[in-house]
């Protein structure tokens, strides 16, 4: 190594132009903040969806509908795939746990049984939620519904 082929670590120089050097720079004179107004002044900062004076996007655009800040969101889970994973892993009981563990449900989800599909074997399944379809064709089986 000598002087001729000495270089700055990588990626400690930054290869971009610099603003406010005079005005042999090509950023110099206004640097790059144009004449004037409230965007040329230190300390200016806009507004999140600030559109400089015109009506904002999401003011002009029309709200319709309710939502309902206490709404409870399930995951729905149906029996032709409790059928498909009774089987593959020759399950006699479904939990949160097994679901989790399969990946059908996330640690948080809430989890609600509905009736598509049919189901072959007898299963013990909790949840947190059955619709009435998927409750009689636990029961007709023989199986068990726990609501949790």
């Amino acid at each position: 190594m000598n002087l001729s082929n000495l270089k700055p670590a990588e990626g400690s120089v930054k290869n971009r132009k610099r603003i406010g050097r005079g005005t042999g720079s090509g950023r110099g004179g206004t640097s790059t903040r144009g004449h004037k107004g409230a965007g040329s002044r230190s300390g200016y900062s806009s507004k999140v969806g600030f559109e400089g004076g015109q009506m904002p996007l999401q003011r002009r655009v029309p709200k319709v509908g309710f939502k309902n800040p206490n709404r409870v969101e399930y995951v729905g889970i149906n029996l032709d795939v409790l059928q498909g994973i009774a089987e593959k892993f020759n399950l006699s009981a479904v939990s949160l746990e097994t679901l989790r563990a399969h990946g059908l449900v996330s640690k948080n989800d809430l989890v609600k049984i509905l009736g598509r599909g049919e189901l072959k074997t007898k299963l013990e399944v909790k949840a947190h939620g059955f619709t009435a379809t998927a409750q009689k064709a636990i029961e007709a089986l023989g199986g068990s519904v726990e609501k949790i």
